[in-house]
């Protein structure tokens, strides 16, 4: 899902199913959100938005549909698929499928992942792994592309821990967060340092100037929402001449109740913007 030219499909595919998902329990430091989350079915159409840099390309075009469902008692699922096609000029064209599934813990206790990849009809080493909290630490068992079984920081948050971190930073009025997130990425084992910056918050009754299924959809016209912009970091770069550039950095607007609309990725060389095609509410059970 992320550009083949400089980023692994599998981050790009990731960030937006952080994105379109829900919101899990306590993490470190901020009070739990509130539900219920919604579960739904979301499209996104790609496109590309802007090209700059030594690695530009001429034209990307893809779509990604995102499947979330569960509730704080039973966890929650998410399942993800990308199909692009990125044009880097004179007739190179990078053909990607990529499919992501994970299912996280009610309280954000487990987290279990598994990616595939395809590029150019030639299949990678699939990502198949779990992560549980244990005591102050998090350890991570991977079955591919290697069994291996290592520890992470207690102070790392899952994918979904991190929106949920953002709307309650976001409810408190604050405009600036910072956390390590552990997502599955690459071979399994990288973390990211993200810095997350949220505007001012959005009334349901705030017509956007470009409208899409989300914002004409009865259960969400209600709904608060909030521009946020979302910069990862590789943890174990070092920062050359003082600030660090990020990896890749995404823009949206994330409602109160985990859906994320607008989105648009800045991988540098070049700018995909993601457009909500469809949107569908799912039925849910709530927790007893």
């Amino acid at each position: 899902m992320a550009s083949p030219l400089r980023i692994p499909p599998r981050a790009l595919a990731l960030t937006i199913a952080v994105a379109a998902g829900s919101v899990f329990a306590n993490g470190p430091g901020f009070a739990a959100a509130s539900g219920p989350f919604l579960s739904h079915q979301a499209l996104y159409d790609l496109s590309l938005l802007k090209s700059r840099g030594s690695n530009a390309i001429s034209n990307a075009r893809g779509r990604i549909l995102y499947n979330f469902s569960g509730s704080a008692c039973d966890g929650y699922t998410s399942e993800f698929r990308q199909v692009s096609e990125l044009d880097s000029g004179e007739g190179k064209l990078t053909l990607s499928d990529l499919r992501s599934s994970s299912w996280e813990d009610g309280a954000g206790k487990s987290y279990r992942f598994k990616i595939d990849t395809r590029m150019n009809d030639s299949e990678t080493q699939p990502v198949d792994g779990v992560a549980e909290r244990v005591g102050d630490h998090i350890t991570v068992k991977l079955k591919e592309p290697m069994v291996k079984t290592f520890d992470l920081s207690g102070n790392i948050v899952f994918p979904t821990e991190q929106i949920e971190h953002i709307i309650a930073a976001a409810r408190a009025g604050k405009s600036v967060l910072e956390l390590m997130v552990y997502d599955g990425s690459d071979n399994g084992e990288k973390v990211y340092n993200t810095l997350s910056v949220i505007g001012q918050p959005i009334s349901g009754d705030h017509a956007p100037a470009s409208p899409d299924p989300s914002t004409t959809n009865d259960a969400m016209k209600s709904m608060t929402r909030w521009p946020v912009t979302v910069s990862y970091y590789d943890r174990d770069a070092k920062a050359k001449e003082g600030e660090q550039t990020p990896v890749y950095a995404m823009s949206f607007e994330l409602y109160e109740n985990g859906v994320s609309r607008a989105l648009v990725l800045d991988y540098n060389d070049f700018v995909i913007s993601g457009a909500m095609g469809k949107f569908d509410v799912k039925d849910s059970k709530p927790c007893k």
